[in-house]
């Protein structure tokens, strides 16, 4: 079978944050889905650089991963991102969200993206699953991921439909049609990298929120594969 292409625009490397076990942020998604034993060959954009695809090919997926950033700041490279998001949306892009990206393809298409006053994500933590096309992958209805964010998605974009809900953040996951979908979770990490995060780069995180995610960490098994097969499945058909 010749490998499927996917698209990676880095929004951050995060220096600094990554330990040596990891050697780039990317190598996370590409480990993830060869987990999968899914043939993808991958082309890398510094997209917070303002590299961006010059071209858009329908049969492959775009995926607009996390970052540092708010996706409702207007730094150079985040408004050329919409743009970008918002041109390719038109051209039938099959587009990918995690996080930052999450937000920042609702922010693109129309949706609405805040800090959220409830405090930080941090940890595992399952959702509700409410969408018919996300259930058979989630038997259960209950999505877990591992999570790292302070902004939420406060208003999905027209036409999208909401996979997945909980009581911290209402839109933990959406879809338009069978051309994008997003999670707010990060399915590419490990527990090994939350655990590195919340024990050596939490310093603005409330301790009782770091030591809940710590303990979440022992206590649920986060479903990132399924997360990750649901979202190729539907957007490579």
């Amino acid at each position: 079978m010749t490998p499927r292409c996917i698209n990676i625009l880095l929004c951050d490397t995060f220096p600094g944050r990554l330990p040596g076990f990891i050697p780039n942020y990317e190598s996370l998604f590409i480990d993830l889905i060869a987990a999968l034993n899914e043939p993808v060959s991958y082309t890398i954009y510094q997209t917070w650089q303002g590299e961006l695809p010059s071209g858009i090919n329908a049969g492959e997926i775009y995926l607009v991963p996390g970052s540092l950033d708010s996706a409702y700041d207007d730094k150079p490279w985040i408004v050329s991102l919409l743009h970008w998001i918002e041109k390719a949306y038109c051209r039938s892009a099959k587009l990918m969200g995690v996080c930052f990206g999450h937000q920042v393809i609702a922010r693109a298409l129309g949706g609405e993206v805040r800090k959220y006053d409830g405090g930080f994500g941090a940890g595992v933590r399952a959702s509700h699953v409410v969408d018919e096309l996300m259930q058979p992958y989630f038997p259960g209805q209950e999505m877990r991921l591992l999570y790292s964010h302070h902004d939420q998605v406060t208003a999905l974009p027209d036409g999208a439909t909401r996979c997945a809900t909980s009581a911290f953040c209402q839109n933990e996951s959406y879809r338009i049609g069978k051309q994008v979908v997003t999670f707010q979770g990060h399915p590419e990490f490990t527990v090994a990298y939350s655990r590195h995060l919340l024990t050596n780069c939490s310093d603005d995180i409330d301790e009782t929120v770091r030591l809940a995610a710590l303990q979440s960490l022992d206590n649920l098994q986060p479903q990132g594969q399924e997360a990750a097969r649901f979202a190729l499945d539907l957007l490579f058909g």
